[in-house]
């Protein structure tokens, strides 16, 4: 990289601030919130957010469309959430000083959204739940989830060893997944990442983001609060995935 091309040290100065981490963070599942919102999450004051907003957008991170009176602010982009994801990978823990910060910490590595898709325990299990059961296969003869050899931590995958598998019309299909009308979307079908808590991978691009809409759809888990990436699996959520896939996370 010549000099001058590109100024990577603004951009990363953006995600220097724990403040503007933290807006980033809420809306990393995809979703537009309002101001208030992310005030609420990032801990600052209204003042604080517009600044912060201000910055975010002129960086092209975030865009704002306005609903009515109010107005919305979301991610430009997965590639924004990646980002996030990638920094996770190398940072370290904070200290849990609290029972409500471990708390949250744990339902975050237990299930969470990657933009628009499942991540953590819950996005690695049902993964390897479409492996087991054909709906995906394996090219390169590892037939699990877990992180190959040339797979960077630093990035998403580049290329990824599998492939829609033998029983992905009927697995996908009874989630009510039209695989044919996702493959026609400008958005990559299969794409996948390196989970940053479990070190495995999940599934992403478009038809990861149709999973997660089908099981949400079908209320097997739900936000545990608005602003916040964190997924609670149901009841019904829990006896379902064992059922229709074999997840078993109560093992």
């Amino acid at each position: 990289m010549s000099g001058g091309d590109v100024d990577i040290a603004r951009t990363a100065a953006l995600f220097a601030d724990p403040a503007r981490v933290r807006v980033l963070a809420a809306l990393a599942d995809g979703r537009s919130l309002p101001a208030s919102v992310l005030a609420s999450e990032a801990g600052l004051s209204a003042q604080g957010t517009s600044a912060h907003l201000a910055k975010l957008r002129e960086a092209g991170l975030i865009v704002a469309e306005r609903s009515g009176r109010h107005r919305f602010y979301r991610l430009t982009g997965a590639h924004v959430g990646e980002v996030l994801e990638t920094l996770a990978r190398f940072s370290p823990v904070q200290p849990v000083t609290s029972l409500k910060a471990g708390t949250r910490l744990a339902a975050l590595r237990f299930a969470r959204t990657c933009y628009d898709h499942l991540a953590g325990r819950l996005g690695v299990a049902v993964m390897a739940a479409l492996l087991d059961q054909g709906a995906l296969a394996a090219t390169d003869g590892i037939p699990t989830t877990q992180r190959r050899e040339h797979d960077r931590l630093s990035a998403p995958l580049a290329s990824h060893p599998y492939v829609l598998g033998p029983r992905a019309q009927e697995i996908f299909g009874g989630l009510g997944i039209d695989l044919d009308e996702v493959g026609r979307r400008r958005r990559p079908l299969l794409k996948f990442c390196l989970d940053w808590s479990e070190q495995r991978h999940h599934l992403a691009g478009a038809l990861g983001a149709e999973v997660a809409e089908a099981l949400h759809r079908r209320g097997w888990f739900e936000r545990r609060k608005p602003g916040q990436r964190a997924l609670r699996l149901t009841d019904r959520g829990v006896q379902a995935l064992h059922d229709d896939l074999g997840v078993d996370l109560a093992a």
